[in-house]
Order: structure tokens, then sequence, then C-alpha cells
């Protein structure tokens, strides 16, 4: 596919990619996508499939065409850009259709961002100064474990990460539509549920934002330590795991995320080599 590429990277690492589409290619893409519905069209006066592709073309929504279309194109001409320009994507792209004019040229843009750079620090002998203090043994007073936040505040305090706004972005909008998914639940609209917090919807956002900074900030940090401690999840523990399903329907779920379960066994994991350090 021919395609013109241009990319800019911000200082949060967030990459935004620029594409042009020439006409030509969308062109052939759009007939055959209309050769498609001629296929399927049934017009009065003619048999399934037999009516002409003008008069076809003529009785389609133009929009629908372009969506078509787009389904077509995009995911080829992002996978080809990013190709291109040696870019390892973390996420999906945002993706932004700023052209699709007929006879001219296709634009759109999609913005990525590649894994970012963590400085981990001296995050050990910070740890040690929280677990430190559950050793410590004083007569006739039982030791307090040691907490997931203590250790997290620890973790974030010694480490450096910027975390690429387009992650943060993605994460905001999860936080919402389960937020917004629990209010249903509830038998609620979404202004019931702010007038009773007494937040508006930017709030809300803003709210979620430092949430999410915060949740990626430490998933990508523990991701980083157990890849540096070389703590590797075993297939007998992903099998042990599957076995704690309570129904046929739950471990059959489990099953078919079983690379989430491996990240969830492996952050455990991590957790408890912080614990015991």
């Amino acid at each position: 596919m021919d395609i013109k590429t241009e990319i800019k990277k911000l200082e949060d690492g967030t990459i935004d990619i620029n594409v042009v589409l020439p006409w030509s290619v969308v062109k052939k893409t759009k007939d055959e996508v209309i050769d498609e519905h001629v296929k399927d069209a049934t017009l009065p006066g003619f048999r399934k499939g037999k009516a002409p592709k003008d008069i076809v073309e003529k009785s389609l929504d133009g929009g629908h065409i372009k969506e078509d279309v787009l389904r077509k194109l995009l995911p080829e001409a992002y996978a080809k850009a990013i190709n291109d320009l040696k870019i390892k994507p973390i996420i999906s792209p945002k993706i932004h259709v700023q052209k699709i004019d007929e006879n001219q040229d296709w634009e759109f843009s999609a913005q990525t961002c590649e894994m970012p750079t963590i400085d981990l620090g001296n995050y050990k002998a910070e740890v040690k100064k929280i677990t430190g203090k559950s050793k410590i043994v004083v007569p006739g007073k039982e030791s307090a474990p040691v907490s997931f936040e203590e250790i997290t505040k620890a973790l974030l305090d010694s480490s450096k990460i910027t975390i690429p706004a387009v992650i943060i972005d993605q994460e905001v909008e999860k936080l919402l539509a389960q937020t917004l998914d629990e209010i249903k639940r509830l038998g609620l609209t979404l202004d019931q549920y702010l007038a009773s917090t007494g937040k508006n919807i930017d709030a809300l956002r803003d709210g979620y934002k430092v949430k999410a900074e915060t949740d990626v900030k430490l998933e990508f940090i523990l991701q980083e330590i157990a890849r540096s401690e070389n703590i590797t999840v075993e297939d007998k523990e992903i099998e042990d795991a599957l076995n704690t399903a309570k129904t046929p329907a739950e471990r059959q779920n489990l099953e078919q995320n079983k690379y989430l379960l491996a990240s969830i066994i492996r952050q455990q994991k991590t957790l408890d080599f912080l614990k015991n350090l």
C-alpha cells in the first residue's frame, strides 16, 4: 500500500502519526466494497446479485460506504505506518479521521506510544525501610504487617517514569465506562449520580486522571521489577489458578484470558517479593 506518513514524538512519550492515503488506493478499496454490496443487493426487478453496479451504488448510503472503506483501509494502513516508522506500540491507537472527501487523498492521525523508560532508583532500599519495621520484635506486641499502600508509596517515590497522555486518557475512559455501567445497575442517571457526589463530569474525569496515572505508573514499575528480578509464571501456577474457578463458566472465562491471568499472578509474585525484602 502506497501511503505517506509523518511522525511526531511528544515530550511525554505520546507518538502522533499522520497518514495520507492516495485517492487511487481509496478508490480501489471503495470499488471492492461496492462490488461486495452488488453481490448481496436485492433490488426490485433484479435477482439477488444481478442488479447493475451503477444502480446499486446509487441506492447505497454514502456515509456507510465510507465507513466500510475505512474499516478495510485503516488497520492495514496503520500497520504499514508503524512498520515503516519502526515503532513498537504497546497500546491500541487512538484514531482521528481528518479528511475523507471524494476524489481527494484521505488523511487520518493515530496516537500511540512505546514502552516508557523506567528508572527504579534505589527501590529496594526504600522498600526495606518499610518492611524492616515489621521485622522488629517488641516483647508483648505483635508486629504490624506491611500494607500494600506503604510499599506502593515507596515504589512511586523512588522510581522515575513519565506516562504518555494517550495511555492515561485510555485508562480514564475505561474508568468512566465502568462507573457508567455501575450507575446503570443502580438504576440511576449520570446527572443523579453527579448530584449525589457533588461533582460535575469534569471533576469526575480529573479525579480519574489522577488515579489512572498512579495505577499505570505502579503497573509499569511492577513489570520492570519483575523483569529485572526474573520473576516468571509457570504453567502449573496458571493451571492451579484455573482450578480455583467455582463454575465451568468462570473457568472458561479464565482460560480465554490466560495472558491477563498470568499478568495478575506475576504481579502478585512481585508484591510478595517486595514484602519479603
